[in-house]
């Protein structure tokens, strides 16, 4: 069950980070939400949580954490795609 919840928060995490950086074709990218939630919670949100003292706990300080470190992960995907794209 912990994992089912820890993919959900995931996806709405990097989902909102697409809302915050808008959405490149009017939808969400489930995938990329996935993705950029999963890995911007685990970067961000623990390196903000043990920063600020408050532990391995869902804190308010995790969850800011998280939501920027999901911005940071899809504005770089967005850049190496389209940095890609124009090269090929």
């Amino acid at each position: 069950m912990l994992i089912l919840a820890l993919i959900l928060f995931g996806m709405v995490i990097g989902a909102g980070a697409q809302l915050i950086l808008g959405r490149e074709d009017g939808r969400v990218n489930w995938g990329l939400a996935l993705g950029s939630g999963l890995i911007g919670s685990f970067v961000g949100g623990l390196l903000v949580s043990l920063i600020s003292g408050d532990g391995i706990e869902v804190r308010p300080s995790g969850i800011i954490g998280s939501l920027v470190g999901a911005v940071l992960v899809t504005a770089a995907w967005r850049w190496w795609t389209h940095r890609t794209a124009a090269a090929g």
